[in-house]
C-alpha cells in the first residue's frame, strides 16, 4: 500500500499529460508527443532509468500514444472539412518511408543527441512561429511535387526521431507555403497517424528492452504509461478541436509557439546541464 502511496504524484502527472496531450491533439495536430516526450523523460529518471534510456523510451511511449489519438483527432477535423486529402494522398508514402528509415537512425544514434534535436526543433519552430505571427506566408502556394516529397520527408524523418507526431514541424511548413492554420493542422493530424504507426512497430521489432527500464517497458514501450495516459487523450483531443475552431490563425500560431518554445528550453537546460 505504502508504494501505491508514494507514486501518487507520478499518477498525478501522467494524467495531467494525457489531458493537456490531448488538447494539443486537437488544438495543433500534434499528437502530444510535444509534452509526453519531455514529461516521460524527466519522470523515468526520477525511476534511476539513465538520460538514453529514458529517451529512447520516451519516444517509444510517445509514438505508441499517437496512433489512437491521432485517430481521434482526425475524425474530429475531418468533420469540420480541416484536412487536405490530396495531398495527404501524395505525402503519404514519403512519410512512411522516412517514419521506418528515421526509426533506424533513432535506434543507431540514442543518447543525447536525440534530446538536443527535439530541444532545437521545438525552439526554432516557436521562434518562427511568435516572429511571424499574422505574417503573410512567405511563398504563395506548395512546390511542385519534387518539392513536397522532400518537405514529406522531411516531416517524416525529423518527427519519428525525437517521438512527436507531424504537426511541430508540418504545421508551421504547411503555413509557410500559404496553406491555411486549421487545414495545416488538420492535415497534420494525419501526418501523426502516418508517422508513429510505422514508427514504433519499427522500433518494437528492432530494439529491445534497456536492463534500466522500469516495470511495465515492452520493448522500448511503457505499457502503464501508454494506458494511463490514452483514454484521457482521446477524450480530450476532440475539445482541442473545439478550443481550435473558435481561435483565430495569429492566436493558434502563438499559443503553439509558446508550447514549442517551453518544452524545448527545459530539455535543453537538463542536456546541456547534464
Amino acid at each position: 500500500m505504502s508504494e501505491i502511496i508514494n507514486q501518487w504524484p507520478i499518477i498525478v502527472a501522467l494524467i495531467a499529460t494525457g489531458i493537456f496531450a490531448g488538447i494539443l491533439a486537437g488544438l495543433f495536430g500534434v499528437g502530444g508527443g510535444i509534452v509526453i516526450v519531455p514529461v516521460l523523460y524527466f519522470l523515468l529518471q526520477g525511476f534511476g532509468v539513465s538520460p538514453e534510456s529514458a529517451m529512447m523510451i520516451a519516444t517509444a511511449t510517445s509514438l505508441a500514444t499517437i496512433v489512437p489519438t491521432s485517430l481521434s483527432s482526425i475524425r474530429s477535423h475531418h468533420s469540420k472539412g480541416n484536412i487536405d486529402l490530396a495531398l495527404i494522398k501524395y505525402w503519404a508514402p514519403f512519410i512512411l518511408v522516412m517514419a521506418v528509415v528515421g526509426s533506424y537512425l533513432a535506434h543507431s544514434i540514442r543518447g543525447n543527441a536525440l534530446v538536443l534535436m527535439f530541444a532545437c526543433i521545438a525552439i526554432l519552430v516557436s521562434l518562427n512561429m511568435l516572429f511571424r505571427a499574422g505574417a503573410p506566408a512567405l511563398v504563395k502556394q506548395l512546390p511542385g511535387k519534387f518539392g513536397q516529397g522532400v518537405m514529406a520527408s522531411i516531416v517524416g524523418g525529423l518527427s519519428v526521431m525525437i517521438g512527436i507526431g507531424g504537426g511541430t514541424i508540418g504545421v508551421p511548413m504547411l503555413n509557410a507555403f500559404n496553406v491555411r492554420a486549421h487545414v495545416a493542422v488538420g492535415t497534420a493530424a494525419v501526418f501523426g497517424l502516418l508517422i508513429a504507426l510505422p514508427g514504433v512497430i519499427t522500433l518494437l521489432s528492432i530494439s529491445t528492452t534497456p536492463t534500466d527500464a522500469p516495470l511495465g517497458t515492452w520493448g522500448l514501450v511503457n505499457l502503464p504509461a501508454f494506458f494511463l495516459i490514452i483514454p484521457l487523450t482521446i477524450l480530450f483531443a476532440p475539445i482541442g478541436v473545439k478550443i481550435g475552431s473558435k481561435l483565430d490563425q495569429k492566436q493558434l500560431k502563438r499559443a503553439f509557439a509558446v508550447v514549442l518554445m517551453i518544452t524545448g528550453i527545459r530539455m535543453l537546460i537538463q542536456t546541456l546541464g547534464a
